[in-house]
């Protein structure tokens, strides 16, 4: 699909917040750095973190699978958090669990996202769909300070994503078709995603990784958030 399509028939340019719009890995490894010192533990802080981001998405698909009530995307951190500790043989309280799961919200953004972010809403509605509880995005604002037009929790869709049904809701809250949406997002499942929802996808390559083999390629694939802004304002 070409950038001129896109500029044509896309209304609104949707994110996913973590780790898209905010530097989660960064953010949270410079956060469990001096956590971990105080315990005493010796391990790498980057991987504590990779650890602990791995066992909560791995915990939120199978939550997203059983087509139960929603669990909050908090409790399923803290249930992460505490478990990793307990891996790591890292003695801990509720106290620091909830301390690890809450800096969450405190996240900013990577260094180029605002000013691109500024440049897209001249053209398009910006919105977050994130698989973060209502509250916890409600927060995130006054640290990411980004004016987003609308911010969605898939909390609304009583799912987690990359289930269908949270991208259809976004875009049924939005008022528009999903081929008016635009979801942008660094992790491929989210891409996928939103693709078999019916909307345009761009992939954020901050990693220089393949996208990987899927009928659900994305539409548009850039290093930054500022070359999407270059490809699509």
């Amino acid at each position: 699909m070409s950038f001129e399509t896109i500029k044509r028939e896309v209304k609104i340019c949707m994110f996913d917040q973590y780790g898209t719009v905010v530097d989660m890995q960064g953010g949270l490894t410079r956060i469990a750095a001096p956590f971990l010192a105080r315990k005493g533990w010796k391990g790498d802080p980057n991987s504590f973190v990779t650890w602990w981001r791995r066992t909560h998405f791995e915990n939120s698909m199978i939550d997203a699978l059983l087509h139960r009530e929603h669990t909050p995307y908090r409790e399923i951190g803290h249930r992460a958090v505490s478990h990793v500790m307990d891996r790591a043989k890292i003695d801990y309280t509720m106290d620091d669990v909830r301390y690890l799961v809450g800096e969450i919200e405190k996240l900013v953004p990577f260094p180029e996202v605002p000013e691109a972010l500024t440049r897209l809403q001249a053209k398009y509605k910006l919105v977050v769909l994130s698989n973060g509880d209502p509250d916890m995005l409600e927060t995130a604002k006054q640290y990411h300070k980004v004016p987003f037009d609308r911010v969605i929790s898939v909390a609304e869709a009583n799912s987690f994503k990359p289930h269908v049904a949270t991208y259809t809701k976004a875009a049924e809250i939005m008022g528009v078709k999903p081929t008016e949406v635009l979801f942008v997002a660094n992790h491929a499942f989210d891409c996928i995603g939103a693709k078999s929802a019916g909307m345009r996808t761009a992939f954020i390559d901050r990693r220089s990784r393949p996208f990987g083999i899927t009928p659900h390629q994305p539409d548009i694939l850039v290093p930054s958030m500022k070359d999407l802004a270059d490809a699509i304002v």
